[in-house]
Order: C-alpha cells, then structure tokens, then sequence
C-alpha cells in the first residue's frame, strides 16, 4: 500500500489544455527564429518585384509554404506559364506527402482542427515535432504550435514589406535565407535524433540526384531517399525478427 502511494505521488501530473498551448507556443520559438526572417524576406521579394503588398499575406495565408512562396514571387513576376508552376508546386511540395506518414495527425480529433493540422504541416512543424518524445505529444500542443508558426510568417511577411516600401534601394541575396533555414532545421533534427544514417542516405540520394538528373534533381532525391528508406525499414525489420527467433 504504501509503495502504491509513493508510485502514485512520483507520477507526472496530467497537464491541462491552457498548459499545453503554453508549451506548443515555446515549442515554436525555435523556428520563429527562422520563420520570421524568412518572412521579412518574402515580403521584401515581393515589393521589390513590383507586385501588390497584399499578395504577401495572400500568399502566406493561401499557401503557408515557404520555399514554395519565394519560388512563386519570381515565377508571377515573370509570368510563368500556368502549367509550369503547377508543376513546380509538384515537386517543391511533394515531400510533404512523406510528411504525413509519421506526423500525429491522429492526435487531432475534430475534423475542422485536423484539416488545419494538414494545412499547417510545414518543415518547420514537422522539425520540432519530430523532436519531443511520444508521450509529450497532444493536439493542443501540436495546433498551438503550428498557429504559432503562421504567426510569425505572417507577421513577418508585413515587416518585410513595411521595410521594402521604407527601403530606397533592393537588397541582394534575400533567397539564402531559405538555404539557412533548411540547414538548420537539418543539423537540429540531426543533433536530437543522432540518425546519422538517415543522414548520410539523404546526402547521396541529392547527389546521385545532381548528377543524374538536374533538370528535377529535388524529385529525383525526394523519390531515392524514400526508396533507401524503404530498403533500411525492410532490412531493419528482418533482422530485428531474426533476432527475437534466436532470443
């Protein structure tokens, strides 16, 4: 009786909804570190392409994509062909059907809420989620992050352009922050996972990829790295039964 007091009293306490979104809003300050910046950048891009200021909150709130978003600002100012940006929508955004494989959408009960939870599935989102254990996960967690994540792209997007209509001239180099921004979320995910393999198989899926076709060489990495992956799961899979068999 007593061991089951003191088991019950070394139990975490169950949180509660507010506590949750509290943490789901810290969850996000990591990548509002780069969200907001990356969003000054798109707001920028766009008045210094000559288009409307409010295609900036248009597109963030339409898309809410932000490697798609930047690609979509040269492609409208140069009118693109409709056919092309489909296309290119395609392949920038195809990772995100991966996304969805290993994302807690189950957590999201509601229809309305989890219709956002897909809506709002950025790298960004997938990054810090992939990063806390499975027991700490919740829906509420999981939206007030992602809500909070909008926030700063949006928020950003009009910073961005309040300083590109106060700006007298452009600023060159504004689409590396996307680069920076992957490179981080790259080396994080990698520090709070240590799967160096994972690692390793994606640098060569980019690499046979550059070489092969470079034309598509996003596509192509997209679908490589997928295949290795399926390839490690399976060999994973087998000798882990082989050694429950022997066990």
């Amino acid at each position: 009786m007593q061991q089951d007091v003191l088991t019950r009293s070394a139990a975490p306490a169950p949180t509660t909804r507010r506590t949750q979104l509290a943490e789901g809003v810290r969850d996000s300050f990591s990548a509002g570190l780069g969200i907001f910046p990356l969003g000054i950048a798109l707001g920028l891009l766009i008045i210094q392409a000559g288009l409307p200021w409010w295609l900036t909150p248009a597109l963030s709130l339409a898309a809410f994509a932000g490697s798609l978003e930047l690609l979509l600002v040269g492609m409208m100012a140069t009118v693109t062909p409709l056919a092309a940006v489909a296309l290119t929508v395609l392949v920038v955004n195809f990772r995100h059907v991966f996304y969805a494989f290993s994302f807690p959408l189950h957590l999201v009960k509601h229809p309305v809420a989890k219709a956002y939870a897909v809506y709002a599935m950025i790298d960004e989102a997938y990054a810090v989620n992939a990063s806390l254990p499975e027991h700490e996960r919740s829906a509420p967690r999981l939206l007030a992050m992602q809500i909070a994540c909008e926030t700063y792209w949006v928020g950003g997007g009009l910073v961005g352009v309040a300083l590109g209509a106060a700006l007298p001239a452009p600023i060159k180099g504004l689409e590396f922050a996307l680069c920076a921004l992957f490179t981080v979320l790259t080396l994080d995910a990698f520090r709070s996972r240590k799967e160096l393999p994972s690692l390793l198989l994606a640098g060569g899926s980019v690499t046979v990829a550059l070489v092969l076709t470079p034309g598509m060489a996003m596509f192509t990495a997209l679908l490589l790295f997928v295949g290795l992956l399926l390839v490690r799961h399976a060999v994973t899979a087998r000798r882990t039964s082989q050694e429950a068999a022997h066990a």
